[in-house]
């Protein structure tokens, strides 16, 4: 059950309208790594999670912070926008005011749709989508996705406090990076407590029968590029942090294995499966290859 306290974890107040910066601030709302995806995929990992305790009442808590954290954002861009030119302006380029606003970087439904308020949309005005959220019931493939998309939040709005003086704003996204900095930190503890406790282990899943994988290459590295620096990586010798095995460093693969010959769809499909001239010469070619040797 879910209730509203209207409050903000934490209020500050831009300096000046700028409708320009409300869209770029809309990434961190509503793009990949923004507070939606973050607050929903926490939410909906409590909620499939299996077990009891510590680790579901932690998802569970920073969830409903980072659904707070949604509202912060909504309201500091409703009130970016408050007031804020949506039109043309004196020295736009353009005399159509559509075309003015785009070219002056922002996002006309914020006028339109939305009223001069936020939208679920990242900085291009694509939707947010269901698709950005990982939630696969293993707590360390969760916990590690989890640690990403706040290392790749925390980018983002360490990046949007060097594009805006207002101080404001910045006092709000200071706020937020220092969130960040606890939540990052918050889902590394966990996956080491996850593995110290044995709840799960590399390589994920930890559960699957090993001699049910080939092991022979478990711990190759394949360098299919003309690169060869990466051989000098602890990726390439040396234990491996699972403490299963030892790397290995290899130029392309170490196994090969031929072509299978093209099959005839089902005739349904009208797919193109006879071209007579094309097998013919491809017969020739492999005949003359066969003589040559």
């Amino acid at each position: 059950m879910f209730f509203h306290r209207q409050e903000l974890q934490y209020a500050a107040t831009p300096e000046a309208p700028d409708a320009v910066y409300a869209r770029k601030l809309q990434e961190v709302l509503g793009g990949q790594y923004g507070e939606i995806t973050v607050a929903l995929q926490y939410q909906f990992q409590a909620w499939n999670m299996h077990i009891p305790g510590k680790y579901r009442d932690l998802v569970f808590g920073i969830g409903a912070e980072e659904m707070g954290h949604v509202e912060m954002l909504a309201v500091m861009i409703a009130q970016l926008l408050e007031k804020a030119p949506l039109g043309i302006t004196e020295d736009a380029v353009q005399d159509d005011p559509t075309v003015a606003a785009i070219v002056g970087g922002t996002d006309v439904q914020q006028g339109i749709v939305s009223g001069a308020g936020a939208r679920p949309v990242d900085s291009n005005g694509n939707p947010w989508s269901g698709s950005y959220i990982t939630s696969s019931g293993n707590l360390l493939a969760d916990f590690t996705s989890n640690a990403n998309a706040e290392m790749q939040g925390r980018l983002q709005v360490a990046r949007l406090y060097h594009m805006t003086d207002d101080h404001g704003v910045r006092d709000l996204l200071g706020f937020l990076l220092a969130r960040d900095t606890m939540h990052q930190n918050q889902w590394l503890a966990a996956v080491e407590e996850l593995k110290a406790e044995g709840a799960e282990a590399l390589p994920v899943p930890g559960k699957f029968p090993l001699e049910n994988e080939h092991r022979e290459v478990s711990y190759q590295y394949l360098n299919f590029s003309d690169g060869q620096a990466a051989a000098e990586g602890s990726w390439a010798q040396g234990p491996a942090p699972d403490g299963l095995g030892e790397f290995s460093y290899h130029e392309g693969t170490t196994t090969t294995a031929e072509m299978p010959a093209p099959t005839h769809p089902d005739a349904r499909f009208y797919g193109t499966t006879d071209v007579p001239d094309v097998v013919e010469k491809a017969a020739g070619a492999v005949q003359d290859a066969t003589e040559t040797e």
